[in-house]
C-alpha cells in the first residue's frame, strides 16, 4: 500500500503508471504490505482461476517467496513501472522508500529486480490496442 497521495495516469513507459500527487523527500517511506489492502494469491487460487483472471495476475502480481503467493497490490502501487533509474527502492524488509526526492507531478518507479530475483519483464501492450479504435 502507497503510503503517499497519488494518482494513476498516462505513462510514457506504459500504457498506465502511478504518480506522486505531493512532493516526496528521499528516505521516505512511501509503500508498506497491507494485508486489508493489498492481497495474496496463492498458486493453487490461481491454477483454479479463470484464464482471464491468471493473464491479470500474471501482469499486475508477482510471486512473492516469502508470502508463498502472488502479491496483488490494491491501490495505484500495481501501475508501478519498471526503471533502471527508479525512484523508489525496495529494502531487503519489503517496504520501498523514495530513493530521491520526488517531484509532485513525477512517475513513481520501482526496479522490478529488488523484488523479483528472475526478472522478466512483459512486453507493453500500448502497441497491441494503438490504432484499434473505430
Amino acid at each position: 500500500m502507497l503510503l503517499i497521495d497519488t494518482f494513476a495516469g498516462p505513462s510514457l513507459i506504459e500504457g498506465v503508471g502511478v504518480f506522486a500527487a505531493e512532493p516526496v523527500r528521499k528516505g521516505s517511506h512511501v509503500w508498506t504490505l497491507d494485508l486489508s489492502i493489498d492481497r495474496i494469491v496463492t498458486p493453487e487460487e490461481l491454477d483454479r482461476a479463470s484464464p482471464v483472471y491468471q493473464r491479470f495476475i500474471e501482469r499486475y502480481a508477482y510471486f512473492d517467496a516469502g508470502l508463498g503467493g502472488y502479491l496483488l497490490d490494491g491501490d495505484h502501487s500495481r501501475f508501478l513501472n519498471h526503471s533502471d533509474d527508479a525512484a523508489i527502492e525496495f529494502r531487503a524488509d519489503g517496504d520501498g522508500y523514495a530513493r530521491r526526492d520526488i517531484r509532485k507531478g513525477e512517475e513513481l518507479t520501482c526496479n522490478y529486480s529488488e523484488f523479483m530475483p528472475s526478472l522478466v519483464i512483459l512486453p507493453s501492450r500500448v502497441k497491441d490496442f494503438q490504432g484499434s479504435r473505430t
